[in-house]
């Protein structure tokens, strides 16, 4: 079966314009991978030069974060939705 991976749209421009991707359910870490491997310039933003996760993105099995569950093994089940959410900065005087 397969997982949806939901793209925001500051980063769809990387993903070939799409909203969601399918793809094989499985591990997060191996669901992110073979999302780069399909959309090369998405891995730039996703990860760092030591192919860490860079530290403003956020990734959501369902509604949980998987820092707080087994990280990059988290299993995700055939069906689920992966959120990619990158952090929004702002702020300044007002």
């Amino acid at each position: 079966m397969a997982v949806t991976v939901s793209i925001p749209t500051a980063l769809r421009q990387y993903a070939g314009g799409n909203a969601a991707i399918s793809l094989p359910s499985g591990p997060i870490g191996a669901i992110l991978n073979a999302l780069v491997e399909t959309h090369p310039t998405l891995g730039k933003q996703l990860y760092n030069e030591q192919n860490q996760l860079r530290s403003f993105v956020n990734i959501y099995v369902g509604d949980e974060d998987i820092r707080y569950l087994q990280g990059l093994e988290t299993l995700v089940p055939d069906g689920e939705t992966v959120s990619i959410i990158p952090a929004i900065a702002g702020g300044g005087a007002v």
